[in-house]
């Protein structure tokens, strides 16, 4: 969304002299861009935003492994990659070209060098990406499950059920985003919930526990996606959206998103105990010590600079304790169908 420069209506420095870090970036999705001419296919894939794929797809990792009953043969590996493609680029960047497409008029004041306000790519070009990589995704999950031989379609229903959520999130009338608290939680569980449901229903049965956990870990991926509303709160308040930063002013959101953050992390961690898996529970704590380090030395100090960097030294903890408690549910026996 918004670059932090002075004016929303500036490109970052490292745009304006084209360089390679910044076209990597751009083409990627992340913050910074690149001027100058770009084929068709490098635009399509901007709009998809492939540095978003990357947490769908671990999702899809810790739910495989929660429901004990992955195993290291070719054909389990093969259906878990087209899990993660099904999940990553085909239904995540369905996600983030449709968000794109409902937030032009947004990025015209934060990014205006997106493929879309730029004038790098047609509305209509864009609307049949959207259907294409819908219609993709929805086609594999149909095929995972006829693969696994479900009675009833589970991964067709969170492809369906996903898509839907996705649509909401950023089209009127509904438009999630527009409320800082539904909007982030949405994107929460679509990050952390129901990548880890489609792995773990693609080799077990889907059951309660992991549902109740996974949404209340998605509490910590509402934390996640407030650290990305920082980044555009211009944009959020010329349009009127209810970002958490907007609502509650930068540095009180910044204290909501770490303690949503940290809280619901160590609420699995005590799960854990209380199931006596106190590896895994002291494995789990040993992952939010130093997010909370990089909270203090880098988000809570300067939210609106150091954003960027507090995510790439804090979230592969983050991650790597979703697979510890994946791991732990994996090998809890009443668990396993």
């Amino acid at each position: 969304m918004a670059d932090n420069s002075s004016s929303v209506n500036s490109q970052p420095d490292d745009v304006a002299s084209g360089s390679e870090g910044s076209k990597a970036r751009q083409l990627l999705g992340m913050k910074g861009a690149a001027d100058g001419e770009t084929p068709i296919w490098k635009i399509r894939l901007q709009l998809m935003k492939p540095i978003t794929w990357i947490p769908l797809i671990w999702g899809v990792l810790c739910g495989a492994a929660s429901s004990g009953h992955f195993v290291w043969s070719v054909d389990h590996v093969l259906a878990a990659f087209a899990c993660m493609f099904m999940a990553g680029p085909l239904l995540t960047g369905y996600t983030q070209t449709i968000n794109d497409y409902y937030d032009r008029e947004l990025d015209a004041i934060n990014e205006p060098y997106r493929p879309i306000p730029s004038g790098a790519i047609g509305l209509g070009q864009v609307q049949v990406q959207i259907w294409v990589l819908l219609l993709g995704g929805i086609g594999v999950s149909f095929g995972l499950d006829r693969w696994a031989q479900h009675d009833f379609p589970m991964l067709t229903a969170l492809a369906l059920g996903g898509s839907l959520v996705s649509y909401i999130y950023s089209a009127p009338p509904l438009k999630l985003k527009q409320n800082g608290w539904l909007g982030n939680y949405a994107l929460g569980a679509s990050y952390i919930a129901l990548p880890w449901w489609a792995g773990h229903a693609l080799f077990g049965q889907l059951n309660p526990t992991v549902i109740v956990l996974t949404l209340l870990y998605s509490m910590a991926g509402l934390g996640i996606a407030v650290v990305n509303d920082f980044k555009s709160v211009e944009g959020d308040e010329a349009l009127g959206l209810k970002s958490l930063p907007v609502m509650f002013g930068v540095g009180t959101a910044a204290w909501i998103c770490v303690l949503m953050i940290d809280i619901f992390q160590a609420g699995m961690a005590a799960y854990l105990v209380v199931i006596h898996k106190n590896l895994y529970a002291v494995l789990l704590i040993l992952m939010i010590i130093p997010q909370i380090t990089f909270q203090d030395m880098y988000f809570l100090r300067d939210p609106l600079t150091n954003d960027v960097k507090y995510q790439a030294s804090a979230q592969p903890f983050l991650v790597i304790g979703m697979l510890i408690l994946g791991l732990a549910l994996g090998h809890t026996d009443y668990l396993v169908s």
